[in-house]
C-alpha cells in the first residue's frame, strides 16, 4: 500500500495521503505519506487533517439518523414540514428519505457561489432549483444542504454542534469538525483563483465558503484514525437501534441513507460484496464499509492540490481499494 500511494505521490497525483483499514474489532492497519503541501515539506503523521469535503455528508447524515431514532423525526416528512418558512417549490416538497437517498430528483453539483454571494441569497436560489422525476438515483449536494438545515431546526443547535453531540464526541473523534481548524495541521487544498491563496484549514468547497463554512454537504476535517473509529462503530451498530441501523445500510432495499449503494461505488472491485457502501469527497477522500465482509476502508488524499485539475486519481483510489479489497482486514 505504502508503495502504491508513494508512486501516486511521485506522479503529482497529491502531496499527502493517509490510509486505515479494520473491521468491527477496530483498527488492523494505517498509513502515510507525503507532506502538507508542495511548499511545506514536513512529512504528515497521524493527526494530520484532510478536508472530507463531501464524506460530510454520510457524517450529517447519521447525525440527523440519529434524530429519526430517538423518534424526533420522521424521514417520510417533507423539507417544508419541518423548514415551514422555506420558499414553496420542488425541494419543499421533497421528502427526507428521498433526499438522504439521492432519489428526489434535486439537481447535482451547482456552482450557486459564483452568482450567490450571500448565505440567504444562495439559499434562495437553491430553494428555486428544478428537480427532475423523482425515483431515480442522482447524486445531490444540493439536497443535503437541505438535510443540514433540517436537522439543525430539529435539534434546536447549530450543525457543528449536533455533529460533535452525536457522532464525534460519542465515538471518540477528536480531530474531527467543522474548519477553521489550524493551518500547521491541516493538508493543503487548491491555489484557488477565487479566493487568490493556497486554500490551508479552511473548506475548501465555494458554496460552503458562502454558507459560512458549516454545512451538510461539505466542511468536516479529519484524520484517517478518525474515520476509522467510524468505521469500527457502523460495523458495531452502535449508533442506532436495529430498524434504523438496517434502514442506513439499506439492507433491505439497497438503497442506504446518506450513503452511495454499491453500483454507484465504481472504485470497488469484485471482492466488494452487494451490501458495500462507501462515500468520496472531491478533495480525494472516501469511507467504505462493507458489513458482509465485517471490514471498512479509508483513503485520504489532497487530489486538489496544488489545482482541481483531472490527474488520474480516480485511478489510484480503483488501485487502493482493489488492493486492499483482497485481504483481509
Amino acid at each position: 500500500m505504502q508503495d502504491l500511494l508513494d508512486r501516486a505521490r511521485g506522479d503529482g497525483q497529491f502531496s499527502a495521503a493517509a490510509w486505515a483499514m479494520g473491521s468491527s474489532a477496530g483498527m488492523h492497519r494505517r498509513g502515510e505519506v507525503g507532506t502538507f503541501a508542495r511548499d511545506d515539506q514536513r512529512p504528515i503523521g497521524p493527526d494530520a487533517q484532510f478536508d472530507l469535503a463531501s464524506v460530510t455528508k454520510p457524517i450529517v447524515g447519521l447525525a440527523l439518523l440519529r434524530l429519526v431514532d430517538r423518534g424526533a423525526l420522521d424521514l417520510g416528512a417533507t423539507v417544508g414540514e419541518v423548514l415551514e418558512d422555506w420558499p414553496q417549490g420542488p425541494m419543499a416538497r421533497a421528502d427526507l428519505r428521498s433526499l438522504l437517498t439521492h432519489t428526489s430528483g434535486a439537481p447535482g453539483p451547482t456552482p450557486l457561489w459564483r452568482a450567490h454571494e450571500g448565505r440567504a441569497e444562495l439559499l434562495q436560489a437553491l430553494a428555486e432549483l428544478e428537480f427532475t422525476a423523482p425515483g431515480s438515483w442522482r447524486y445531490s449536494s444540493m439536497g443535503f444542504i437541505v438535510l443540514g438545515l433540517v436537522a439543525e431546526r430539529v435539534a434546536g443547535m447549530s450543525l457543528d454542534q449536533l455533529v460533535a453531540r452525536e457522532i464525534t464526541e460519542p465515538l471518540g473523534m477528536a480531530s474531527t469538525g467543522y474548519g477553521p481548524v489550524p493551518a500547521d495541521r491541516a493538508v493543503a487544498t487548491e491555489d484557488c483563483p477565487w479566493r487568490g491563496h493556497v486554500v490551508r484549514g479552511e473548506v475548501h468547497d465555494e458554496n460552503a465558503v458562502v454558507l459560512g463554512g458549516i454545512a451538510g454537504h461539505a466542511g468536516l476535517f479529519g484524520t484517517a484514525d478518525d474515520l476509522g473509529l467510524l468505521g469500527t462503530a457502523l460495523l458495531r451498530g452502535e449508533l442506532f437501534g436495529p430498524g434504523t441501523d438496517r434502514a442506513m445500510q439499506g439492507a433491505d432495499d439497497g438503497r442506504p441513507l446518506g450513503w452511495w449503494p454499491r453500483e454507484q461505488c465504481s472504485y470497488l472491485g469484485d471482492d466488494f460484496g452487494p451490501q458495500a457502501f462507501g462515500h468520496t469527497g472531491f478533495t480525494g477522500t472516501s469511507l467504505v464499509i462493507d458489513p458482509a465482509a465485517d471490514r471498512w476502508f479509508v483513503l485520504l488524499a489532497n487530489r486538489v492540490h496544488p489545482s482541481r485539475e483531472l490527474r488520474g486519481f480516480d485511478l489510484v483510489r480503483t488501485a487502493f481499494h482493489e488492493t486492499v479489497g483482497g485481504t483481509s482486514p
